[in-house]
């Protein structure tokens, strides 16, 4: 099994998604059978198909959770004293050589990338190609709109 690097703030995330699901979701659902097989006739019964199919999508997360939880290698990113190369859990501020556009990333696992909160994933076209970089380190990405030049203009 691959491992999954995660910060522990995005491991802690993903352990109370986990015990919401199991503690409060599955339970409510499963009253929710209940309720909708005491109303009888179960072939024409919503609210039991509702259920059910409600039932199975928590089911189907929990085991996708515990999957992901069980491949997680945590990384604590407040230990990270060396700044001098783009690595996991750093936050860095690149431009695009051609238009000059600016923007800030921090550099996470896949199960906590989102772009539009300012982070991306290691595993994402500008996370395999920011890493390792220096400050002041020119870079290329291929992306589906074509080729991208970059400058990495700070680490923080």
């Amino acid at each position: 099994m691959e491992k999954i690097p995660i910060s522990s703030h995005g491991f802690k995330f993903l352990q109370e998604e986990l015990k919401r699901l199991k503690n409060e979701e599955r339970p409510k659902v499963i009253k929710m059978i209940e309720f909708a097989r005491s109303l009888g006739d179960l072939s024409e019964n919503a609210e039991y198909e509702t259920a059910k199919d409600r039932q199975a999508f928590i089911d189907k997360r929990i085991g996708e959770l515990e999957t992901k939880l069980a491949s997680c290698t945590v990384i604590d990113i407040s230990n990270i004293k060396d700044k001098t190369k783009i690595i996991f859990g750093l936050s860095f501020e690149i431009e695009e050589i051609e238009t000059g556009k600016i923007i800030s990333y921090q550099l996470l696992g896949p199960e906590e990338s989102d772009p539009d909160k300012g982070s991306i994933s290691i595993e994402s076209p500008l996370g395999r190609g920011v890493i390792g970089k220096m400050e002041g380190d020119e870079f290329s990405v291929r992306t589906p709109s074509g080729t991208k030049e970059y400058i990495l203009n700070k680490i923080f």
